[in-house]
C-alpha cells in the first residue's frame, strides 16, 4: 500500500510522531491538534484494539484511500469523499504588492474565526504546530491562509486553504497554495492535499498550479457508541 493510501497512519508513524498519543499500531493526535484517528487497517480487531486504546469521549475522523466497514462499536457521523491530488510539476503563482505574513500562535484567533467560516476542514487551537503557515493581510485583517498538517517521509500535506468570502476571486488561495508548495518542493518532498470531490472550483485551482488526482479518499467522523 503506498503511504498515501493511509497518510494519517504513516504521518503519525513517521515525521510526526511527535504528536502521536498512541502507539505504532492505534495512532492519534490531541484534540487541539487534528481530529485523526488512524490504524494500518480498519478490520474488526483493530477497531477493538483502538477502542480499548483510545479516549471515550472524544469524535474522531478517519482518511484513507479503502472505505471503513464501522463495527457495532462505532457511531458513524457522516462521511463524504475527497480527492487526494499530488504535485510534481508546480506552476508557481506570484502577486505583486501583496501583505503576506508568517502566522504564529498569536494569530490563532483570527485563523480559527476565518477557518470557522469558510469550513476548509478541521483546524484547532493547535493545528498551527504542524508549522508554516502564511496569511494574506488586509487593513491588518487576515484573509485568507494556508498552511501544512501531515507530514510523511516524502510527501507534505498542504492544508487550511481558505479565503474570506468577501476576498475571493483576488488570487489569494492559489498564491498561498504556490508558496507553501514550493516550500515543500525545496525541502525535498512532493506537496499532496486533499478537496471534497464535490468542490470544482478547488480543483481546477489545483490542476492549474500543476495538481493531479491521485487517489480518491474516504473521510468519515465517527465516535464510539
Amino acid at each position: 500500500m503506498h503511504p498515501l493510501d493511509n497518510p494519517a497512519w504513516h504521518a503519525l508513524n513517521s515525521v510526526d510522531s511527535r504528536f502521536n498519543l498512541g502507539d505504532k499500531v492505534a495512532g492519534y493526535f490531541s484534540a487541539d491538534v487534528c481530529p485523526f484517528a488512524a490504524l494500518p487497517d480498519w478490520s474488526e480487531e483493530m477497531q477493538q484494539y483502538f477502542y480499548d486504546k483510545a479516549p471515550a469521549e472524544r469524535s474522531w475522523s478517519v482518511m484513507r484511500k479503502d472505505a471503513v466497514e464501522f463495527s457495532a462499536l462505532w457511531d458513524l457521523r457522516f462521511s463524504l469523499s475527497l480527492h487526494q491530488m499530488v504535485c510534481n510539476d508546480l506552476s508557481p503563482v506570484t502577486i505583486e504588492n501583496i501583505d503576506c505574513r508568517p502566522l504564529d500562535a498569536t494569530h490563532v484567533p483570527a485563523m480559527i474565526a476565518l477557518t470557522t467560516l469558510t469550513k476548509p476542514g478541521p483546524f484547532m487551537e493547535r493545528t498551527i504546530d504542524f508549522g508554516n503557515y502564511y496569511g494574506v493581510f488586509e487593513d491588518n485583517k487576515l484573509v485568507a491562509i494556508t498552511g501544512e498538517r501531515l507530514h510523511l517521509d516524502h510527501h507534505t500535506e498542504v492544508s487550511a486553504v481558505c479565503t474570506s468570502p468577501e476576498h475571493t476571486g483576488k488570487g489569494y488561495g492559489a498564491f498561498l497554495v504556490s508558496l507553501a508548495a514550493e516550500r515543500i518542493i525545496r525541502s525535498g518532498k512532493t506537496p499532496f492535499l486533499h478537496v471534497r470531490a464535490d468542490n470544482v472550483r478547488a480543483i481546477k485551482m489545483y490542476e492549474r498550479l500543476g495538481f493531479m488526482h491521485r487517489s480518491d479518499i474516504f473521510f468519515a467522523v465517527f465516535k464510539r457508541r
